[in-house]
């Protein structure tokens, strides 16, 4: 097996430190393996670097070695959601990269690309935005637009992304993925309105 190493950066070295310790030894659903999760050996950085190592054992690999994939960037609330919360979801596999070209690119927000997600279910909460996208990337801010009345979610809500790449991947791998009875439908926001 080949071992694949991230790197996840902090601002408070108390929020690595909560990582860590909520982290370290899990096993995420799906692998063979627990993580290891622990400083980076370099103390002299300024900010606290968490490393998230994780053994990859899969037969269908043909180059041993560690995994390019680029190393994800998750906010605290992303790990301990996904250290705790995210065994109710099946894991998301990303099995091709859906051609982006042709796609209106929108306008950028202040704080990033802002991606619509429809046809949640009426008790869908902003923790379920945060799993469901806090794997691709660094994710600024989740909202789930509800009914004033009933305080249930309308069938919408918004996700904030960082980096262009992480959102046109996540909305290349979420679009059209089924989330319990429904399927969602992702993409970048747009100025028109999504008829309902």
């Amino acid at each position: 097996g080949s071992r694949g190493v991230g790197f996840i950066r902090f601002d408070k070295r108390i929020e690595a430190e909560e990582a860590i310790k909520g982290l370290n030894g899990q096993k995420p659903s799906g692998a063979a393996e627990p993580i290891t999760v622990k400083f980076a050996n370099n103390p002299s950085q300024k900010t606290s670097q968490a490393l998230l190592s994780q053994l990859y054992q899969s037969p269908n690999r043909r180059y041993p070695g560690p995994l390019h994939h680029q190393a994800q960037r998750f906010r605290l609330d992303n790990l301990l959601n996904m250290a705790y919360g995210v065994k109710r979801f099946s894991p998301i596999t990303i099995d091709s990269m859906t051609s982006l070209v042709g796609m209106n690119i929108p306008g950028h927000t202040g704080t990033g690309w802002c991606i619509f997600v429809y046809n949640l279910s009426p008790d869908s909460d902003e923790s379920v935005l945060w799993q469901l996208f806090g794997p691709f990337g660094a994710v600024n801010n989740v909202k789930v637009i509800r009914d004033f009345n009933t305080n249930k979610c309308k069938g919408f809500g918004f996700v904030t992304m960082t980096n262009y790449d992480e959102a046109a991947m996540a909305i290349a791998s979420l679009n059209g993925y089924r989330l319990g009875d429904r399927v969602l439908q992702v993409s970048f926001k747009t100025n028109k309105t999504h008829k309902s």
